[in-house]
């Protein structure tokens, strides 16, 4: 009696969902969903990593896309930040000491705005008091009394010392150079002429008397020099005095309403002194027009990009007024400049130039004292931002600066605005590649990222998360007006769910994937007048994603149905059997089937792979075959040598071939080669074998089923066509209910095997058998039949290798006889 495997019932093809386990009518009967669903190891370590304050516990979150990373995240950080205290504001300011060096101020936290407010009215404010106060008869009177009383003092000194040059016969004359002494005779300058006619007794007087007035003009230049220093000094005493009194009022005024900012009130200090030593020095423009009218003044200066106020105004960059709690910032562009911040530029008179004002924050400043949160494949796929990134970490501090100069280029004139100290916690969302990549390859990347946070691909089955779901649901409605759905539909999204991980007791947590499908069934229910959802609405927008997506398997099928792509599924052939495997297409994937066939013959070559040979395998592929060759030898090479050549392909496959799981449909293909044997077309195969024949699981078990039940519907069922698998992956069958009504009305069959005997046996009716006390496969068994043909190949390449050696001797005899 044949040793078949037994074939599995219609209610072991895809687990249901129980109304039992769902105590509601419709999703309006639960509550809205609070957190995230089957991601607890991921939650865990996101709130581990915020709330630990220690130097490096950043954050790596990584798993699939759609689990709902940068959503749980986002509200983790989000609720954590609402209960913190605000950072301070940040804002950048002309440092007079270095202008290149722009200084950073810290302000109180949401008070920035207000202090740029303040001080510019207190700026605004001090111009028109200084303008009044310098335009003022009190200043100009004050101004022309200390002028008057030099300009006394000079004249008298110069009075002096010409009735000194008088009584010595000379003048005092007035010149372009200066001050000179001319020649007198009778109290009228003598010119040149008329002195070089005087006696030489008469011009040595004069001579003589030249050097004392010399010595005497000196003295009188010093005392006029002096007398100008101690005019300035008193109107330079004015102008401080006048100042101070102007505007000291209005600084103290701002100083007291931010007295509780140490820093700030520090830099208005700064500017009331600055601005002080500006009036003194007569450097604004309106005091350098004072005596000249505004008019003229205003025709021998050019026209101005910016006002003096300009220079001492804050460039807030950073800036918390209405907000509450930390910043959580979500950078979804982070490149170097979006990271750290930019210097830009603004015309003036034909030239760039920069200045405080031009300063721009990035991620980093706005995050800062809060949380950032980054992806980590466009972070990394940024020039120069990464290294920016962990520099700033690393070192604590933001430092803006220009990417060309990092690169060595030369800039134009540029900024170097002094680094603002940096608080963060940073938040990487990237995928398991990408963090073991920079954990192997970047040393500082363990140092800063020592929290990683799992998100997983699928979570149990259960009533729990049933109940979950169905609250997903119910929020997604109600935060997109979309209808509620019946019991029924939840339970269609629910085995949906546990299709897409391809389990009987696991679910998806891609979260993305399902919101889509409940959104297009809504559109669909509402397209059929529906005021809730019912299991059908679920069903017809499964079956619509599937459509859209389909177009190339459906012309794969018609090829086979129109023969271009050969697959049988019918009858029984000697070396041959149907594959199956799995095309992915994006988001879409599909079962395909495909011819593999087997050629054995004599030879000691061992097992040709012809895809390998063609450069069509790959690694693991190659090492499946390779499996191959040892289970032969196990089972029938251990009282024999194997001597044999033996070929494997798939038939029409033009692309690459990987993975191991056709190795049991290859090996199945082989042993009917060898031994004769004809397998059924009408059976498809998939499953991983090893070295003892034991039948492991593999991948996509659902769509290689469906592809090929798919082929077979379009030749007509015929009762006899069904798929075997490993029994191990029964638990992975989420097939769609055509699939499972088949199997129900007996016009398809899913067969799960152990070994690869029960395998060979269903597929050729024949028993496998075991080896008796003497070693032998009882009679009729197919590894009987192979056995002995292993055997019989043999003894007859043994035979023709002796014969080949008999006739080389015999020719080699007769050649030296003839020499």
């Amino acid at each position: 009696m044949a040793q078949f495997p037994s074939e599995l019932d219609a209610g072991m093809l895809r687990r249901t969902c129980s109304a039992d386990d769902m105590h509601f009518d419709t999703t309006d009967d639960v509550a809205l969903l609070e957190g995230i669903i089957g991601q607890e190891r991921a939650t865990r370590a996101i709130e581990f990593g915020i709330e630990m304050e220690a130097e490096g516990y950043n954050i790596f979150a990584m798993g699939p896309s759609g689990a709902g990373k940068s959503s749980t995240i986002l509200r983790y950080l989000q609720e954590r930040a609402a209960a913190q205290p605000t950072p301070q504001d940040w804002a950048y300011v002309r440092n007079p000491a270095d202008p290149y060096r722009p200084r950073a101020l810290p302000l109180p936290p949401g008070q920035g705005r207000l202090a740029c407010t303040r001080l510019r009215e207190t700026l605004r404010q001090a111009e028109t008091v200084l303008r009044d106060a310098f335009s003022g008869t009190v200043y100009e009177d004050a101004h022309a009394q200390i002028v008057q009383q030099m300009q006394v003092a000079q004249q008298k000194i110069l009075n002096q010392l010409e009735a000194f040059a008088q009584q010595r016969s000379f003048g005092l004359q007035q010149t372009p150079s200066g001050l000179t002494f001319v020649p007198l005779k009778d109290d009228v300058p003598l010119s040149p002429e008329a002195f070089a006619a005087l006696d030489a007794k008469q011009r040595q007087h004069y001579a003589e008397q030249d050097t004392v007035l010399g010595k005497a003009l000196e003295q009188a230049i010093r005392q006029l020099q002096q007398l100008q220093k101690t005019a300035n000094q008193r109107i330079t005493e004015l102008n401080q005095q006048v100042a101070h009194s102007a505007i000291d009022p209005l600084f103290a005024a701002l100083q007291e309403d931010f007295r509780s900012c140490a820093d700030f009130s520090t830099y208005v200090q700064g500017v009331s002194d600055d601005l002080i030593a500006r009036v003194v020095a007569l450097q604004l423009d309106f005091l350098r027009a004072a005596g000249q009218g505004a008019e003229k003044a205003s025709k021998k200066r050019p026209a101005q990009t910016k006002s003096w106020i300009h220079d001492y105004e804050l460039n807030l960059i950073v800036d918390h007024s209405g907000a509450t709690g930390t910043p959580v910032i979500y950078e979804i562009n982070p490149t170097y400049m979006n990271l750290t911040g930019k210097v830009e530029y603004r015309a003036e008179f034909g030239t760039l130039v920069p200045d405080h004002h031009t300063i721009r924050a990035g991620a980093l400043h706005r995050a800062n004292g809060g949380y950032l949160v980054l992806a980590a494949d466009a972070l990394l796929g940024s020039p120069m931002a990464w290294e920016a990134l962990t520099r700033a970490l690393r070192h604590k501090e933001i430092r803006i600066e220009d990417p060309a100069a990092i690169t060595g280029a030369i800039p134009a004139a540029s900024l170097a605005p002094i680094p603002i100290p940096l608080d963060v916690k940073v938040v990487l969302i990237g995928t398991p590649d990408t963090y073991y990549s920079l954990w192997a390859y970047d040393g500082i990347f363990s140092k800063l990222f020592k929290v990683r946070a799992d998100f997983a691909s699928d979570m149990e089955w259960s009533a729990a998360n049933l109940l979950k779901i169905a609250q997903f649901i119910h929020t997604r409605g109600e935060e997109e007006a979309l209808l509620p759905f019946a019991l029924d539909a939840v339970a269609e999204v629910v085995e949906f769910g546990g299709r897409l991980v391809e389990s009987q007791d696991r679910l998806t947590t891609r979260f993305a994937i399902i919101a889509d499908v409940i959104r297009e069934t809504d559109f669909w229910a509402r397209k059929a007048a529906a005021t809730l959802v019912q299991r059908s609405h679920v069903r017809h927008a499964i079956d619509e994603r599937r459509y859209r997506s389909s177009l190339y398997e459906e012309q794969f099928q018609r090829m086979i149905r129109e023969g271009t792509v050969m697959v049988d599924t019918t009858g029984a052939k000697v070396g041959q059997i149907n594959g199956l495997a799995v095309v992915s297409l994006g988001d879409y994937a599909f079962g395909k089937p495909s011819r593999i066939t087997a050629s054995a013959y004599l030879g000691n070559k061992g097992v040709l792979n012809i895809e390998r040979e063609s450069k069509l395998s790959g690694r693991i592929h190659d090492k499946g075959v390779l499996i191959l060759v040892g289970y032969l030898g196990r089972m029938f090479g251990q009282d024999k040598p194997l001597n044999l050549n033996a070929s494997i392909a798939f038939e029409q496959s033009y692309a690459g071939v990987d993975g191991d799981s056709a190795s049991s449909t290859e090996l199945y293909a082989l042993l009917a080669a060898i031994a004769q044997v004809p397998v059924k077309q009408s059976i498809a195969v998939t499953g991983s074998v090893n070295q003892r024949g034991e039948i492991q699981a593999v991948g996509g078990v659902t769509m290689k089923i469906e592809g090929f039940f798919d082929i077979c519907k379009a030749h007509g069922l015929s009762g006899e066509q069904g798929v075997m698998i490993p029994a191990v992956n029964v638990r992975h069958l989420m097939l769609r209910p055509d699939v499972v009504e088949a199997v129900e009305q007996g016009l398809f069959h899913v067969w799960p095997v152990h070994t690869v005997d029960e395998g060979f046996s269903l597929l050729t009716g024949l028993s496998y058998g075991v080896r008796d006390e003497s070693g032998q496969f009882p009679e009729g068994t197919w590894n009987r039949l192979v056995d002995e043909k292993l055997r019989y190949m043999t003894l007859a390449y043994a035979h023709f290798s002796r014969s080949d050696r008999a006739n080389e001797d015999a020719n080699n005899s007769s050649a030296a006889d003839s020499f």
